[in-house]
């Protein structure tokens, strides 16, 4: 992708992470990564930059405490944030990222003002709706990772269980990237083979009850890669590359991302992740996947969960 430019901002452990797997993956020509703490961000480009001749592509690497390196970025995904402290809730570290993008959001636009925006800090389907606010760009614009590696962590889950390759897995969790997330199983499918109809050795592995054990994994998963290691980083860092990839190539790839909805399955006003048509510019289309009631009922809970949490931030 000649001339293509990502900047990353926050040079924390998704940051960098990132901007790691960009770099490996020949996401982007440019790669710049921006934070306030400025040793940081010096030290963390130092390093990426000395591994640029083993990069799947010809990239460059630049970045910074001076916002000024996001300049003319094609696409900006946005890392930095508060982490969840020990006893703080939701609410109040949602409260905390909403005031930090108050502060950035016009600061990255005057220095990229064409720039698709994709928001990976946490809560990131509240954090969706205040950018775009903040911003006032359309929501195909600026939209979050959503559930993108939610689905990969169930396709992997699925897959080991079905004894197939990851990408022969065709299921998705939509919903909020959160605890009200759920798989959709009525359209899931190995192959061309209903997961509920898939059989080992003559018999239905993925029962009832391992389905909702499955789900439950999917939606912990993160507590219990922090509990171990402090953060997710890794995954989040590819999925997102994978992201700015479908952006920067207009790969026109169906993603489930987080937008802000405007009337798909009923729901306006909120954002929540559903298979999105992503290619250059951002959002084309979001699609409204056929859902059974029981699942149609999961994702209008999802969306009363997130209007309750930005109700109470009054946004």
């Amino acid at each position: 992708m000649s001339g293509s430019k990502l900047a990353v901002v926050g040079a924390g452990s998704v940051g960098t992470s990132l901007a790691y797997a960009a770099l490996i993956r020949g996401s982007a020509s440019n790669i710049a990564l921006f934070d306030v703490n400025t040793a940081k961000a010096d030290a963390e480009v130092l390093d990426l930059a000395h591994g640029t001749q083993f990069a799947a592509a010809a990239a460059s690497m630049t970045g910074g405490g001076d916002i000024a390196v996001t300049e003319g970025a094609d696409v900006v995904v946005i890392t930095a944030g508060a982490k969840q402290a020990p006893g703080q809730t939701r609410l109040d570290l949602a409260g905390t990222n909403v005031r930090i993008l108050e502060e950035l959001m016009p600061q990255l636009l005057k220095h990229s003002p064409d720039a698709v925006y994709v928001l990976v800090t946490n809560p990131c389907d509240v954090l969706t709706v205040a950018a775009q606010k903040i911003s006032g760009l359309p929501a195909g614009r600026i939209f979050s990772s959503g559930t993108v590696l939610d689905t990969s962590r169930l396709r992997w889950l699925l897959a080991r269980r079905a004894g197939v390759a990851v990408p022969s897995v065709h299921a998705s969790i939509v919903g909020e990237h959160g605890d009200t997330e759920f798989p959709v199983w009525s359209t899931a499918t190995i192959g061309p083979i209903p997961v509920r109809d898939w059989t080992v050795d003559g018999e239905r592995v993925f029962t009832p009850e391992y389905l909702a054990e499955t789900a439950l994994e999917v939606t912990q998963a993160a507590y219990k890669v922090i509990a171990g290691k402090g953060a997710t980083n890794y995954a989040i860092g590819l999925s997102g590359a994978r992201i700015v990839e479908a952006l920067l190539r207009d790969d026109k790839a169906v993603l489930p991302v987080s937008t802000v909805l405007d009337g798909q399955h009923g729901i306006s006003g909120v954002a929540l992740s559903l298979p999105s048509v992503v290619g250059r510019g951002g959002v084309h289309t979001v699609l409204e996947m056929p859902m059974d009631d029981g699942e149609l009922a999961a994702l209008q809970h999802s969306a009363d969960t997130l209007r309750h949490t930005l109700g109470t931030l009054g946004i």
